[in-house]
């Protein structure tokens, strides 16, 4: 339900579970960290996490979920992996973005995503924490108080509103998604991946 390709410095990394709205199990969240591993062992200078179907992910299988997925720490292992990669890191997110599936969006440089997309992650009414380091992210991006909408109030953000939050960079038609993201790592393509490291750590 994860799959990997990588070609001329470009990786591309799918969730494809669309039956289950992409829902993330732990076997998932494992075998993702484990792609991303293997793009900062091969010297890509881009990454894009995407998905197929008309949802990014829905967060946590339910199943899942209800013996102890929420609480697991593969969720921060995952973003953790997705944060420290030195090549510039896009989400291009085909839909809707739920729960503990913001947080390898979050650790992402970029993120691009369809008018139909939505975003929410539910903790407050569902009793759980947040991932550890997601209100860090969701803060420096969207300022405390908007990471408090979403996280407290527990606000379904609209596309339009979380790219004037700055949640999100862009807005793209579905047919258009994956070549924009493409585009966005061209430069990074260009340049060698020492380069593309170089600047990444420049910008805190």
């Amino acid at each position: 339900m994860i799959h990997s390709v990588t070609e001329d410095g470009l990786a591309i990394v799918t969730i494809d579970r669309p039956d289950k709205a992409n829902s993330l199990t732990a076997g998932m969240l494992r075998d993702l960290t484990d792609a991303f591993d293997r793009i900062a062992a091969t010297g890509c200078r881009a990454a894009v996490l995407t998905a197929t179907g008309r949802v990014f992910s829905a967060g946590a299988d339910l199943d899942e979920a209800k013996v102890g997925l929420a609480l697991s720490p593969e969720w921060e292992r995952l973003s953790g992996r997705v944060a420290s990669l030195s090549c510039l890191t896009i989400a291009a997110l085909n839909g809707t973005l739920a729960g503990g599936a913001f947080g390898m969006a979050l650790a992402c440089d970029l993120r691009i995503a369809v008018p139909e997309a939505r975003f929410f992650y539910p903790v407050m009414r569902l009793g759980f924490l947040p991932q550890r380091s997601d209100p860090f992210r969701l803060a420096r991006l969207v300022g405390p108080a908007r990471a408090k909408m979403i996280l407290m109030a527990g606000q379904r953000i609209e596309a339009p509103e979380a790219l004037s939050w700055g949640l999100i960079d862009r807005i793209v038609p579905p047919t258009d998604l994956m070549d924009a993201a493409r585009a966005l790592a061209g430069d990074a393509l260009s340049a060698a991946p020492d380069h593309v490291a170089a600047i990444k750590a420049m910008v805190v």
